[in-house]
């Protein structure tokens, strides 16, 4: 037997109404469904299920980094960096190949996780050899 493909994601939080607040309304993830009367909501992430709950324990707190892929790095971080939302720099190249750029811009949640938005797109050297973007 192998393992399949990640199916689901643990993000700890504090306060689990603030969390649901920031992850629906300022990041724009669907939610999926919150559990009555536990600290847990559950959002879609392509076909990566995040959890988000208080954890039980010490020994089920999770601290993660969430890469997060967007079609335009510059707007989202735009509209992140209005809505309030703590970042750590500007989107900024982070590796080129002759066919692709890698750029990155980092945010912080109200939890102190580190959220990433990465944006692949053509080099602009290619973009002038092809004639497209």
């Amino acid at each position: 037997m192998v393992l399949g493909p990640v199916a689901q994601i643990h993000i700890s939080v504090r306060d689990i109404d603030r969390a649901v607040a920031f992850y629906r309304d300022v990041l724009g993830i669907p939610l999926l469904f919150q559990v009555q009367g536990q600290p847990m909501a559950f959002f879609a992430s392509g076909d990566v299920r995040l959890y988000l709950g208080v954890p039980e324990g010490a020994e089920f707190a999770s601290k993660c980094v969430l890469y997060f892929r967007v079609d335009d790095i510059e707007a989202e971080h735009a509209r992140l960096v209005a809505a309030g939302v703590p970042a750590h720099g500007e989107p900024h190249l982070v590796h080129r190949d002759a066919t692709t750029e890698l750029w990155m811009s980092s945010f912080t949640d109200p939890d102190g996780h580190t959220l990433v938005l990465m944006h692949e797109r053509v080099p602009a050297a290619a973009d002038a050899d092809s004639g497209t973007r």
